[in-house]
Order: C-alpha cells, then structure tokens, then sequence
C-alpha cells in the first residue's frame, strides 16, 4: 500500500523515535554525518525502532540541506549524506514499514531577521528532497521548524516538484494563547496556512512542550483543520544538566501522553528527542490494547 492510501485509512500510524540523541548515547555526535561515518551505528539504531511495532522509519538526513551543511563547515556532500540516509533507513525498514525522507530547517533566519531569500531556502529544500525522492523514499516528512514562513518554503519546495505525501510538523514554544512557535506563530495559523499549501498532515514535534501540553496544541491543530493530524513529542520537557541537555521522561508516562495526543485527535504519533525504542515500544503497547 502506497503512504498516500495508509493517509486515507482511519487507522493510528506509527513513527519511530529519535536518532541523534541515540547516536549520542553511543558516542557519536547526534548528526546525519554518521550515516557516511558510522553507517553500522545507523542501522542498528533503525533497526531497533523496526522492531518496536512502528509503520515507518525517519531517515537520519535532519538538516542535511545545502545552506546547513555549508554554513556550519560540516565538510560533506549533500547528496551522499541523503542518499546513504535513504539506503540505511531502508535497509531497516525491509517491505512492511514506509521510508520519511527527513527534512528540516537551515539553521538561519530570513530575512528583515536574517541574510536569507526565501527563494534561497526553497532551492536548498528543493535539492535535498529531489535526492530523497530519487533515493526512495515513500513520503516527506517536514519537521522541527519554528518559523512557519521556512516550513512554507520546505513545502512549496516538495508540492510543487514531487508526488509524494508531505507531512509538515512546527517546533511550538508553547502551549498557551492558541499554542505558539518561538517566531509568534499560532497553531491555528500554522494549520490553515499549510493546508492552504498543500500539506497532507500536519503536526507539531520537538519545541519546549512536553506530551500533556503537545497534546492541547494538538487539539488546535485539530479544530483548524481537517487532515490528518501528527504529534511527536520529546521525552519531556528539555532541562540543562551542566553543559548537557537531558530528556527525563520514561517510556510509560511518555506513553501515557501519547494516549493524551491520541484523545485530542492526533493519527500519527511517534518521538522526538530523548526517545528510545523503550519509549515506543511503550507507544505501540498502548496501541495494542487499544
């Protein structure tokens, strides 16, 4: 069955949990480069998540695009870095789980705020996700984005040049005066303006929310529009441990929240940072008896 039609159905679509806080638990820093560096590390980590019950795997290609890799001097080619993303995630995946082609944000502000032209965004998404579409991938997914005018340009840039689904997921700040991203964007004007563009899904991941709040903006998003709705929260709320951000939520008050997002109408759910496949193992458990 194509991502598309599994849209189309009723049922609760799981995604799998975070990669770069997995990576940094083994030693590694938590970036796409380790596909290149370590991919044996990568796989194992997918594969892990494969086994948990999920429906789809994340390619580890968050941020790989062109104004990213070249503004922090990562040294590494746009698409080997994306093309050996889609090859691993595969590869875990096997014939029964859906392949997201990972994308997110530039790290730089455009402009009054930043240097940037929105064309200059869209042509760096653009490329990325021609090489994930290229590579293989069963959908798009667009995440951990705080300025809706970028996560426009993302999707623009995947609507207007490919056929496959697209999946749009903000990095809210907060849950409160109608949910809000860390550029003033409300849930309600999140929701309407992506679908207004084209988007399949919408959702809300990463941010400073933990899963009880994520699960009020999800509600919403829920009330602003009509598509499918996605939520992937942290493992809690971020805390500053030293110089170390810690992610303290065990899997089953994660998984509990997650029942929260569920009530409040999401149909995708997965994890962001300091999620393990314990955490969405604990997910599919709850799927289970539901």
């Amino acid at each position: 069955m194509q991502f598309s039609k599994a849209l189309e159905n009723d049922g609760i679509i799981l995604l799998d949990g975070a990669i770069g806080t997995e990576l940094d638990k083994r030693g590694l820093m938590g970036r796409a480069s380790n596909n290149l560096d370590a991919p044996q590390v990568v796989l194992e980590i997918q594969r892990e998540y494969a086994a948990c019950g999920c429906d789809t795997l994340t390619t580890n290609t968050l941020t790989m695009n062109r104004i990213f890799i070249e503004t922090h001097n990562l040294g590494i080619s746009v698409r080997d870095v994306n093309k050996a993303g889609v090859e691993l995630a595969r590869q875990a995946a096997g014939k029964d789980r859906y392949v997201l082609g990972n994308i997110s944000s530039t790290g730089q502000l455009l402009e009054p705020y930043g240097t940037y032209k929105e064309s200059q965004f869209y042509d760096s998404f653009k490329e990325q996700a021609e090489i994930l579409a290229e590579s293989g991938v069963d959908g798009f997914l667009i995440e951990t984005i705080f300025d809706l005018r970028e996560a426009m340009c993302a999707l623009r840039a995947c609507k207007e040049n490919f056929s496959l689904p697209v999946i749009v997921s903000i990095a809210f700040t907060t849950e409160e005066k109608g949910g809000r991203t860390m550029m003033g964007n409300s849930a309600e004007q999140c929701a309407k303006s992506l679908a207004d563009a084209g988007a399949d899904v919408i959702g809300a991941n990463c941010g400073d929310l933990d899963p009880a709040q994520m699960a009020v903006v999800v509600s919403l998003l829920k009330s602003a529009t009509t598509l499918p709705i996605l939520a992937q929260p942290n493992a809690g709320r971020p805390k500053l441990v030293g110089d170390k951000t810690v992610f303290e939520m065990t899997p089953e008050p994660f998984a509990a929240g997650i029942a929260e997002c569920l009530g409040a109408g999401a149909r995708l759910v997965g994890g962001c940072c300091g999620t393990s496949p314990e955490h969405i193992r604990a997910v599919a458990g709850i799927l289970g008896q539901k």
